[in-house]
């Protein structure tokens, strides 16, 4: 097949942007769409020339001209979905994270593994182009020895009650992606982690039994050290910086900004605010992720975000909300499931 034919579920925010690249990329045809809204679609998906629109996604997982689905509804309904899928052969690419409980993305792999079927978890991060860059740099050796990742990301402005109330927390929401990046940057897994936290911007948070900003530190299996720093409120924009630094030297990724321009006189320098939210910052890994998916389904090639690489970062997440609530470091092992299983 030349063209890998694709359904959506859930045509939200994020399902809405995979769409539209889905519909830019030669080697993808976008043939459904599923969104209990469905009748509000229907304008949009004619004008990006989608055929069909259902508000129920089994007719996606029946339907024999779908080879692949992605899945982009709320965070609790992806582990079925995935078990649903993949009973129906389909290939899956799931938004982040699989789900908030262990059991069950763990039911939800075994249930990729015994269909025979790819599962990629959408950590879009990875390929950002920069970040790629820094891996790179990692793995020529260009920092010697890696010692410490640092990474600060930070939401310029925080959810409503209503997502933070079904969030899963800013672990398994926010850092989930951070904890991702570090595994992929140091090419290790995360061993223990030490989180503090606090409610400093929304009292919202409290209610929910969240916080909003947090310290992470963390230790890999191969000795290195991280810190992770988080908060749901930057006030300039999205705060997304990353370094690793080691016996050789260092290499940074600051933010991105939405041009280079700047003005410098006597009273001092001014330039842009950097990118104002997460749709901006990372457009082109939005897209690159997507084709990622397609040529490994297409090419019967590994996809490059696992079903491990996604229940490993819930591991770490769930043993970070352990240690906030037990003021003590926790091994990521204490969580449990921690035989690695094959790559989907």
């Amino acid at each position: 097949m030349d063209k890998l034919r694709i359904g959506i579920i859930g045509a939200g925010r994020i399902g809405k942007l995979h769409a539209e690249n889905l519909c830019r990329y030669p080697h993808a045809r976008l043939v459904a769409v599923a969104d209990v809204a469905a009748d509000r679609l229907r304008d949009w998906a004619a004008q990006w020339d989608i055929p069909r629109v259902t508000a129920d996604y089994r007719d996606i997982l029946a339907d024999d001209a779908v080879d692949a689905v992605f899945i982009c509804t709320p965070t609790d309904t992806h582990a079925a979905l995935v078990q649903e899928a993949a009973a129906a052969g389909k290939h899956i690419f799931c938004e982040k994270p699989v789900s908030l409980d262990l059991g069950q993305t763990r039911a939800a792999l075994a249930a990729v593994r015994a269909a025979g079927v790819k599962l990629m978890v959408g950590f879009n991060r990875r390929f950002d182009p920069t970040f790629q860059r820094l891996r790179e740099w990692v793995r020529e050796g260009k920092v010697g020895c890696p010692h410490v990742v640092k990474i600060t990301s930070r939401d310029p402005a925080p959810p409503p009650a209503d997502y933070i109330r079904a969030s899963g927390g800013l672990f398994l929401d926010l850092t989930i992606h951070d904890f991702d990046l570090a595994r992929f940057l140091m090419d290790s897994e995360v061993e223990e982690v030490y989180a503090a936290g606090g409610v400093f911007v929304d009292p919202a948070f409290a209610q929910y039994g969240d916080v909003d900003t947090a310290v992470v530190t963390l230790r890999f299996q191969n000795g290195a050290l991280g810190v992770i720093d988080n908060s749901r409120q930057a006030v300039f924009g999205y705060d997304q910086r990353v370094e690793v630094f080691g016996s050789a030297g260092c290499v940074a990724a600051d933010n991105a900004f939405p041009t280079t321009a700047q003005a410098l006189t006597a009273l001092g320098v001014e330039r842009d605010k950097p990118h104002r939210f997460f749709l901006e910052r990372y457009r082109e890994a939005y897209f690159l992720e997507a084709e990622a998916f397609v040529d490994s389904v297409l090419h019967d090639k590994p996809v490059p975000v696992s079903g491990e690489d996604g229940l490993q970062a819930e591991r770490v997440a769930h043993a970070a909300k352990r240690s906030l609530a037990e003021k003590r470091p926790v091994k990521v092992a204490e969580v449990g499931f921690e035989a690695e299983m094959p790559s989907m």
